[in-house]
């Protein structure tokens, strides 16, 4: 690996509160991938999408599909992402509707291959499978490489040292993910072998004639 190397590393945080659990555990994350790579030589840049700025906007998107600015920024944000934190609180004994709502809103084919830590934060230890049974399926539709270390804190977790040598596996794991460069290479190689929804692919869509009567007609146009 080139010393010269750099990852981009984009945080998605549900959290409400001030402070927020929710960050905290993302932030103790992120800060863990960019020590373990900055040994191996790497920098990483960290972007914090926090998901209460952008509430009305993914309600806006979800009924309308119109995305707004912010939302914009955020989606650009995952788009050229190398690695993902996701973070959410658990509400009704499962991800933030925020939280889902944000990738309900995003493209099918926006993290297809990128690696992501999944986390979540309870009142409760009751809550502590969440992450990989709610979680896990969501970002395997959406085609991810989540990582197998999976995070869950209650609130007697943070002074517990299991909790860190949980964030130290999954963020050791992430980092090998994004060294393999696999996402790129997917795109690099055989992106066109999968099935884009028009739209889903930033512009990469392969195979699609906008120059019939049938898209004519969809944009508001008339047939020839």
């Amino acid at each position: 690996m080139s010393a010269q190397e750099s990852y981009a590393l984009v945080v998605v945080t549900a959290g409400t509160g001030e402070p927020s659990s929710t960050r905290m555990l993302a932030d103790r994350v992120a800060q863990r991938v960019a020590d373990l790579a900055g040994r191996r030589g790497a920098g990483v840049s960290v972007r914090v999408i926090d998901l209460r700025e952008l509430a009305a906007e993914v309600t806006t998107a979800l009924v309308s599909q119109l995305v707004g600015p912010k939302l914009q920024q955020a989606v650009d944000a995952l788009g050229t992402a190398d690695g993902i934190i996701a973070s959410t609180p658990v509400y009704k004994a499962g991800a933030s509707g925020l939280f889902t709502s944000f990738f309900n809103a995003a493209d099918n084919d926006l993290l297809i291959g990128k690696p992501a830590v999944l986390a979540a934060t309870a009142g409760t230890a009751r809550h502590a499978l969440v992450a990989d049974d709610h979680m896990r399926p969501l970002f395997a539709f959406l085609r991810t490489l989540s990582v197998p270390t999976s995070l869950f804190a209650a609130p007697e977790d943070w002074s517990d040292p299991a909790l860190n040598k949980r964030i130290d596996r999954a963020a050791r794991e992430l980092v090998l993910l994004m060294e393999s460069g696999f996402a790129r290479r997917i795109k690099d190689e055989s992106w066109s072998s999968y099935q884009h929804e028009f739209g889903s692919a930033g512009g990469a869509e392969t195979g699609i004639d906008l120059d019939t009567d049938l898209m004519r007609l969809a944009t508001g146009g008339s047939a020839s």
